[in-house]
């Protein structure tokens, strides 16, 4: 069962490296490390996550806490349902947008709040391998409860449409489905493969993999939409294209939906991810709001978020995050928000986002090192006349241009960004940069 126990959560390959044995030891164990008592567990559309919720049920039922089973919903659901019925703790089982014959589990604490490899997945692991737990004397109970109608009315109260909105949404055949019910009756949808199929027969439910946006594209061209939406497998996540079929890069879209949070809650506090363009601190200004560059994953995005009890942040990976569903992401909302915002000022998504399209930026640009630490120190010590930052791997600014550099958690990959006030400075710092990175 090696290698299943993520920096973010637990997933592997349903019966080769997750079974139902293993669900049922990570349910003693969770129980076991967080003391709870009453655990709120949802699950997606695959065909596995039923007999994992059976296992992973009886595993926490076994160490004496009850189980509140929300069925099927998407994580956002999930992170709701935690929240809202005070729960001391969550789990959603779900692989996101891993292939089909993915699973895994996603953990919160009480109030959504996620357990990560740093603040328990590490021990919950050591304590699911021991496997040396002492069933309680009274074992929890099961009961069924449907979060769809209160997560859709608690969605819906921020609702500020002046005119219909008619949108176009992939829901690759997954979670979506139930998310965007939220959005049922408020916005007028036309959907895309909107039948579960935990094998993705269409394609991978995944926006960022920019293929998988293809047949929106074409139904967002061959008819008159507002925008098109594309949900990944859990609903967390969430990709838009504009009303010419075009991909909306994810950073400018937080920027937008925080000139929109910011009319609601003038001056606040908003996170936007390090590998953002500058175009979103300064839209976050321009528009009264307080910008705070936030590190990579949502563990720390979260975190920071409610120290500075900040009302949005956003993340280059189309993870929208929200105070007000307990400071985790909800895709219905990212939606609502940019409907809210198009309708209100009457003008196509394309025309809201040019404006923030100031500056040249690359795509992420993975390369294969066999030293991610060498690389790292090499960069530094050339690249040491610009404002060095080292809040997640390596940042260096300079007036006209900067990059990021990280390195992944589970490859030998060094991930690089970069964004320069002019197409030919983006290539030629992209050029010298790749050259540094994939020297021998």
């Amino acid at each position: 069962m090696s290698g299943i126990f993520k920096a973010y959560d637990i997933r592997g390959v349903y019966g080769r490296d997750l079974d139902e044995a293993m669900a049922e030891q990570v349910g003693r164990a969770f129980v076991s490390f967080l003391q709870c008592r009453k655990v709120v567990v949802g699950r997606d559309m695959r065909p596995h996550s039923q007999p994992l919720f059976d296992a992973l049920a009886r595993g926490i039922t076994r160490q004496g806490a009850d189980v509140i089973d929300l069925g099927l919903c998407s994580t956002p659901m999930s992170y709701y349902g935690n929240g809202s019925l005070g729960a001391d703790a969550g789990i959603m089982i779900t692989a996101s947008h891993n292939p089909g014959e993915w699973n895994g589990f996603k953990l919160s604490r009480r109030q959504a709040v996620p357990i990560s490899g740093q603040t328990g997945i590490a021990d919950i692991e050591q304590l699911a391998r021991a496997g040396r737990f002492q069933p309680a004397a009274r074992p929890g109970a099961v009961t069924r409860h449907d979060v769809q109608a209160a997560y859709a009315a608690h969605v819906r109260k921020f609702a500020a449409l002046q005119q219909p909105v008619r949108i176009a949404v992939d829901y690759a055949n997954a979670m979506g489905i139930m998310e965007a019910r939220a959005l049922a009756g408020l916005l007028d949808i036309t959907p895309l493969y909107d039948t579960f199929d935990g094998t993705f027969p269409h394609h991978e439910a995944n926006p960022l993999k920019t293929e998988t946006l293809a047949d929106l594209q074409k139904l967002i061209r061959g008819g008159r939409y507002d925008f098109g939406v594309a949900f990944d497998g859990d609903a967390d996540r969430v990709g838009f294209v504009d009303e010419r079929g075009a991909i909306v890069p994810m950073d400018l879209l937080s920027a937008l939906i925080a000139t929109i949070m910011l009319k609601r809650a003038p001056g606040s506090n908003i996170l936007y991810d390090l590998r953002s363009s500058w175009a979103v601190k300064e839209a976050i200004t321009e528009n009264g709001g307080k910008p705070h560059m936030c590190r990579v994953g949502h563990a720390f995005i979260k975190q920071q978020m409610r120290e500075l009890q900040a009302v949005f942040a956003g993340e280059l990976s189309g993870h929208y995050y929200f105070r007000d569903n307990f400071y985790t992401e909800s895709a219905a909302l990212a939606v609502l928000a940019v409907a809210n915002l198009v309708s209100q000022s009457g003008r196509p998504l394309s025309q809201l986002i040019k404006p923030l399209q100031r500056y040249a930026k690359s795509d992420e640009i993975n390369s294969e090192v066999r030293d991610t630490a060498k690389v790292l120190r090499r960069l530094k010590e050339k690249y040491a006349q610009g404002e060095i930052l080292e809040l997640d791997g390596l940042s260096v600014v300079f007036p006209d241009w900067w990059f990021n550099v990280r390195p992944s958690n589970t490859e030998p990959l060094i991930r690089l960004n970069l964004e320069a006030r002019t197409p030919e400075l983006l290539r030629q710092h992209t050029d010298a940069l790749l050259r540094e990175i994939r020297a021998p």
